[in-house]
């Protein structure tokens, strides 16, 4: 078996379980990572070639980008264009059908396959979302996030000036709306009223209930564990009142990097062109013969 070789962009909370995950499936080699603030080798990447570029990591199938969403659009257009499938998870919702676009026409251009926005939200949940809308066309969905850490958003604090260190965190308010908690470290001399003000102006922030709280260490509270329930309330052909959920409690960065090497080995397996996850066969996520996946899963 030709196994795919995989690369993985970024070696932060989130790259760190794609690595994980990789090494635990049989399909899958890697072919390196690269990170350019990566400067003190940690063990575990020991026999891994380590670089800053995706570029000068040799005979990449796919690259995993698992790196700050706003950085996605010019390091996926980086490697599609040198031949390298693609795979994120992009998480910003209203910037998806964007992005879809610009990485589509230079997916097709360079015989490339960029599958976007494939974490766990937007991505798996994105799945369910059709689903359960395919189920109950008439209707509403609404989707409760947390209580967690958001690293999206957690990474979006992080880059505001002033910032030190910062941990965002999701708390569902019902019927789809949440407040965000943000604990900050300021840098010395800066003005926490600033650091504040800016994050809440940050389109990360802006549309929901933001409180911006100084501490003296993030590490101490940090918690990667986060959840969802999605409930949707509607209509089967004509019969009203079909309730449906689904919930989940889950380790943020490791459900995402597993959503994503998923992704990854799909995008081996499409026509040129960029895609979200309700676009791709759901078989094609997995490892296995088509009719032996058929046999234990319909």
């Amino acid at each position: 078996m030709k196994k795919i070789r995989a690369a993985i962009a970024g070696y932060g909370n989130i790259g760190k379980h794609v690595l994980e995950a990789l090494e635990a499936s049989v399909d899958f080699e890697v072919a390196g990572i690269a990170d350019p603030y990566l400067t003190d080798i940690p063990v575990a990447l020991a026999h891994y070639t380590v670089t800053d570029r995706l570029s000068k990591l040799p005979d990449v199938d796919v690259a995993i980008l698992a790196i700050p969403s706003r950085d996605v659009g010019t390091i996926a257009t980086e490697a599609l264009t040198s031949g390298v499938h693609t795979v994120d998870c992009f998480d910003i919702h209203n910037q998806i059908v964007d992005l879809r676009r610009s990485l589509d026409h230079v997916a097709k251009k360079n015989n490339t396959v960029a599958i976007i926005a494939a974490g766990w939200d937007p991505g798996s949940d994105s799945v369910v979302r059709t689903l359960l809308e395919a189920m109950t066309p008439k209707g509403i969905t609404y989707t409760n996030f947390g209580p967690g850490m958001s690293m999206g958003h957690t990474v979006a604090a992080k880059a505001i000036a002033g910032v030190k260190a910062a941990l965002s965190m999701t708390i569902p308010l019902g019927t789809g709306i949440h407040r965000r908690m943000v604990y900050v470290e300021i840098e010395e001399g800066q003005s926490f009223e600033a650091v504040a003000a800016a994050i809440k102006q940050d389109d990360y922030f802006a549309h929901d209930e933001t409180h911006v709280i100084p501490v003296d260490s993030v590490d101490d509270l940090t918690d990667m564990g986060h959840g969802v329930q999605m409930i949707r309330k509607g209509v089967s052909g004509k019969t009203q009142n079909q309730l449906i959920e689904f919930g989940m409690k889950i380790n943020n960065p490791a459900l995402t990097a597993q959503i994503l090497v998923g992704a990854a080995r799909a995008a081996t397996r499409q026509q040129p062109g960029a895609y979200t996850m309700i676009e791709i066969p759901l078989i094609h996520l997995l490892y296995g013969e088509t009719e032996t996946l058929i046999k234990q899963l319909v």
